[in-house]
């Protein structure tokens, strides 16, 4: 499969691969910034993606950033059809100022199949052994 990336800036960078068997690409930010304990911030990357006919791409966080800082990303999923500017949603969970520069790895993109499915309604669902039990129904 192939990844088409176009930059749109002469600042953005292409995403890589840390090492041979690494499952996310990494992601680069183009500018230097802060994120405030609390606070989130919208980062442009300045690329445009075209990818694989079929999948998506999930941005999820850095495992490293999530533990030493608490930086964690949301709103994390390029449709196969978008091609505007990729951004990164940074999240700082912290209780301190984070500090980034241009070229520094914010965020991990996963390229996932996508199933589509049929939305229909019905009276009634099927019974489960779960049932309408929420979060923490099932056990520790």
């Amino acid at each position: 499969m192939t990844l088409n990336i176009t930059k749109l800036s002469s600042s953005s960078f292409l995403p890589t691969y840390g090492s041979e068997y690494a499952a996310g690409l990494d992601l680069y930010s183009p500018i230097s910034g802060t994120v405030q304990p609390l606070q989130r911030l919208l980062v442009p990357l300045d690329i445009s993606c075209e990818l694989p006919k079929g999948t998506f791409g999930h941005i999820l966080s850095r495992s490293g950033l999530a533990l030493k800082n608490g930086i964690h990303v949301g709103a994390g999923v390029i449709d196969e059809d978008y091609r505007g500017n990729v951004g990164v949603l940074l999240f700082n969970l912290g209780d301190k100022p984070y500090n980034f520069s241009a070229g520094d790895r914010i965020a991990q993109m996963v390229v996932k199949k996508c199933e589509r499915v049929s939305v229909v309604e019905k009276e009634c669902l099927d019974e489960s052994s779960r049932g309408s039990g929420g979060f923490g129904s099932s056990g520790k």
